[in-house]
């Protein structure tokens, strides 16, 4: 069995981590065939990881048939390939909107309101601007998921030094609570909005019953059609997000659109002094160090259906221990087939980039471009919070426009809190390997949240609430550029991302030592332009965010 050696007091930290790789398990086959050159050619696919569906219709282009005195291939009509692609990544719809939900949380609320009030739709570039960068660094936690079987977490724990993995790990759990305390004062703002008559302080105890929801739909070691049934209740919450500010959207009078989408070339607005601190803010909103964690996660539930599907599992071992921190426990991690990495990695990226380029974006333009043609011009807009504005809105719009700004701000205030309850199941587990049910997780985490959220609405109010709102994105801003780097690390070199041919294999963290990560496979790290891109990247993340620190500690929030 493969063996992955953990981190014992930073003792890798030259050598990063050591793999013992053994060759593929010798396959047997049950099949009858005319020929033992038939067999020889079935029984090379299999150990090379393709099957079936790989040799004939998988790629979308051939079928394989048979007349009795032999195998022939016929090529696909486009209108069948078309047919086939489109089924396949139906498959993959689901994950993407997950991940869309963290870009579409409270926090992105409060900066796209202030950012449009202020300069009406100049900053709707930033919006384009950090959801494409948003694309990139998903796309390399799919990449990173997919090819090595680990989350970002795990990945950490399996390559970095011990004190770095915990370091790191402490950074996660504060974004983590700092997401989960925005969620809970957006869900309770947007309460007290619909129902005046619900106290603030109530309206922060009753954020912890979405617990129910991942009591009654979570499963992710269940099986697919399970896990696609709780992907579909949050695409249904994403998708109620989007019909309220469709509706925002044309409520709006004397706007043209020729004026709106001029908003997203860039503009000099971007380099004024508080035109700089917006932009910081709709950077630091938009991109949400959790979603990093749930994007390298939740690729690999359809990895692993591949593999079942296509016979291309191991035995599934016995596991050396039940503890849940232990330090002789063993982790076993699966390490999906070279077939199943090409099938997936094409289909997972594309429904991401289209969730985020479709959904994320729309939802983040239409609060600005709502924001922008209402209150642009208002004296009060420019201190207005989110109770502010939705009396702004309720008077310039309609009275139904403030309703539905609250009813879209429930939405994603619950969506949100459910996916960063999973992102924080991954970060506990991968980096300590501290298992807990989803559920509970939710409400140690809420519990956490609940505290400060409760304390604040009690003492100071709705205008406490709006600032520790505003804090907390300060404090996800902050931690970013540290999450991204090991991604931007381990996607970017070949020790790690080198794919053994043949079957999936399961490696177990341990103690031992080995052979280098690595040594032979095939090598799916990025090339040098991917590399320099995320680079800058990052640099500019970071040089963001430092800037909108600045900014803050200067008084110009």
């Amino acid at each position: 069995m493969d063996r992955i050696p953990g981190t014992e007091g930073g003792a890798v930290a030259d050598n990063d981590s050591i793999v013992r790789q053994t060759s593929p398990p010798i396959v047997s086959f049950d099949r009858a065939a005319d020929s033992k050159t038939q067999n020889a050619q079935i029984a090379a696919g299999v150990l090379l990881g393709t099957s079936d569906e790989d040799r004939g219709a998988g790629d979308g282009n051939s079928v394989a048939t048979s007349n009795g005195r032999g195998s022939r291939t016929r090529r696909r009509t486009p209108l069948a390939r078309l047919k086939h692609v489109l089924m396949t990544f139906g498959k993959f719809v689901g994950p993407g909107f997950m991940v869309s939900v963290a870009y579409i949380d409270p926090g992105n609320y409060s900066t796209d309101i202030a950012a449009g009030s202020s300069y009406r739709f100049k900053l709707l570039f930033i919006v384009l601007l950090s959801n494409i960068f948003a694309i990139l660094l998903q796309s390399l936690a799919i990449q990173l998921g997919t090819v090595t079987g680990l989350d970002l977490a795990s990945a950490c724990r399996a390559y970095l030094p011990r004190w770095l993995n915990y370091f790191l790990y402490v950074l996660a759990e504060v974004a983590i609570i700092a997401t989960d305390i925005a969620e809970v004062i957006g869900t309770a703002i947007a309460l007290n909005l619909l129902i005046p008559k619900l106290p603030l302080v109530a309206g922060c105890a009753l954020s912890i019953l979405d617990v129910m929801a991942i009591l009654v739909f979570y499963r992710p070691d269940g099986s697919m059609k399970g896990l696609r049934v709780f992907e579909f209740f949050v695409l249904l919450l994403v998708l109620g997000v989007v019909i309220c500010f469709c509706i925002q959207l044309s409520l709006i009078q004397h706007t043209s659109v020729g004026e709106v989408f001029k908003g997203y070339l860039p503009s000099s607005a971007i380099v004024q002094s508080n035109g700089l601190y917006q932009a910081c803010g709709i950077l630091g909103a938009t991109v949400m160090p959790h979603s990093l964690y749930l994007g390298s996660g939740i690729v690999k539930p359809r990895l692993k259906d591949y593999d079942q599907k296509h016979n291309l599992m191991p035995q599934e071992p016995v596991s050396a221990a039940s503890s849940t921190m232990d330090e002789n426990y063993d982790k076993v991690y699966y390490i999906p087939s070279l077939a199943a990495i090409k099938h997936c990695l094409k289909y997972s990226i594309t429904e991401l980039a289209l969730s985020l380029f479709t959904f994320a974006l729309f939802v983040n333009s239409a609060i600005l471009i709502v924001a922008g043609a209402s209150l642009y011009g208002n004296p009060d807009a420019l201190t207005a919070d989110i109770f502010g504005i939705h009396q702004l809105l309720s008077k310039s719009i309609s009275s139904g426009a403030g309703t539905i700004f609250a009813l879209a701000l429930l939405l994603s205030g619950i969506s949100a809190g459910i996916v960063c309850t999973i992102a924080g199941q991954m970060v506990s587990e991968g980096a300590l390997r501290w298992k807990m049910k989803p559920w509970l997780r939710r409400l140690i985490t809420r519990s956490i949240s609940i505290t400060p959220s409760i304390i604040i609405a009690g003492a100071v109010g709705q205008v406490g609430l709006d600032k520790a709102l505003n804090a907390s994105q300060v404090v996800l801003s902050t931690v970013l550029p540290f999450v991204t780097f090991p991604l931007i690390y381990f996607t970017a070199r070949s020790r790690y991302m080198t794919v053994q041919p043949g079957r999936a294999r399961l490696q177990i963290e341990s103690r031992e030592d080995g052979r280098p990560i690595g040594q032979a496979g095939t090598d799916m790290s990025n090339g040098w332009v991917l590399i320099i891109i995320s680079a800058l990247v990052w640099l500019l993340i970071a040089i963001m965010n430092v800037a909108n620190l600045v900014l803050l500690g200067l008084g110009n929030a």
